[in-house]
């Protein structure tokens, strides 16, 4: 919270820049780049893609959701670690695991993860985000097995598969679990093994949606999920002494009827704030198969040549370096004339600038860290 609060402020230092033509200057101040602060993850995530945009293949791809019951969800909150890692990795084992199967694909699949712990309304609500590509590399490594048409693998077969996983690692895992309030009980383990008997006999939910478009499209739909936090500024509507108020998705009512619009007391709005935020060093976007940090750029390299296609290729860069030594433009042209602004004047945490814009100019906030 403290970086939040102290995001884009004179708190963090920042520069002073002024447009070479029209001379107008501005103040910007620094971000925080905390993972969990809504407005410092744009330049990551533009960074992230572009990095990820190489490993794209021509291939349809799909998008998997797994969620944790309502019950678990309610103790992965005390066990944030444990669990979150646990759903991490058994929903990859349970889709590396059926799509290896000859009897629905047959092959090596590639798997993107991302967490999300909330839903619209920033409850409680853990789940995974998956990007699959429609297919993967035979179990010979000689060719490159396609998944059906609109259809990857069986909802209800991942489904059995991952509750059966979860569940066996969840239970080896009660050593390292902690429970408080209602669930104290639970610290015994046969009152836990008890607990889990019904979640044993219910449907878990799993959720494949229809492919999308293109790579390209695979990457617009990987920015709005990969380094978003629980809410964003812009589904903010206003905040005053009756509280936070603010539009959310209700997704059991269809059409016009989604969209709604909430209020809470600003207590209760910062508590839902912040229990989405992670233990400190957890990944929050992992890789699976083929996508294996250790092993990706070999595994890329052998899709590419199995579905005969060329790696893209990065723009040659200036053979004569005219430009090396050019200064380069900040990233937001003169608000004025459209002009190249240029630092001026950097001044350090919780100092002010020597240098003062006309009071018409505008103080602006910007991610300049």
């Amino acid at each position: 919270m403290s970086a939040i609060e102290s995001c884009r402020t004179a708190a963090l230092g920042g520069h002073v820049a002024r447009c070479e033509k029209c001379a107008h200057s501005q103040i910007s101040y620094n971000s925080c780049r905390n993972r969990h602060c809504p407005k410092c993850q744009g330049a990551t995530a533009k960074d992230w893609l572009a990095a990820r945009e190489a490993d794209l293949l021509p291939v349809p791809y799909y998008h998997v959701v797994f969620t944790l019951p309502g019950p678990i969800a309610d103790i992965a909150y005390q066990n944030k670690t444990v669990i979150y890692d646990l759903l991490f990795k058994t929903s990859a084992e349970t889709l590396i695991t059926i799509a290896d199967d000859p009897k629905h694909l047959g092959a090596r699949i590639g798997i993107t993860s991302v967490l999300h712990s909330w839903g619209s309304a920033m409850t409680h609500h853990p789940h995974v985000h998956m990007i699959v590509p429609g297919g993967g590399i035979s179990l010979d490594g000689e060719r490159w097995v396609a998944s059906r048409p609109g259809f990857f693998l069986p909802v209800r077969v991942l489904s059995r598969l991952f509750r059966l996983l979860f569940l066996e690692r969840l239970l080896a895992a009660h050593h390292r679990l902690k429970f408080f309030g209602c669930h104290a009980a639970l610290t015994d383990a046969r009152a836990f093994t008890a607990w889990l008997a019904p979640l044993r006999r219910t449907e878990w939910v799993v959720y494949a949606k229809r492919p999308f478009g293109g790579p390209q499209a695979v990457l617009a739909h990987l920015s709005r999920y990969t380094h978003r936090v629980a809410i964003a500024n812009s589904r903010l509507i206003a905040y005053d002494r009756n509280g936070v108020t603010f539009r959310w998705k209700d997704y059991r009512a269809e059409g016009r009827e989604r969209q709604k619009v909430m209020t809470l007391v600003t207590a209760e709005f910062i508590r839902r704030f912040l229990i989405h935020v992670l233990p400190h060093g957890f990944h929050r976007i992992r890789h699976y198969g083929l996508l294996a940090s250790g092993t990706r750029a070999d595994n890329i390299a052998q899709a590419r040549r199995l579905l005969d296609v060329q790696a893209t290729q990065p723009e040659a860069a200036d053979a004569n370096g005219a430009e090396a030594n050019e200064p380069k433009p900040l990233s937001h042209p003169c608000p004025c004339c459209g002009g190249r602004m240029i630092i001026i004047e950097r001044f350090r945490r919780g100092s002010s600038p020597r240098y003062r814009p006309a009071t018409s100019t505008a103080v602006i906030r910007i991610d300049t860290s």
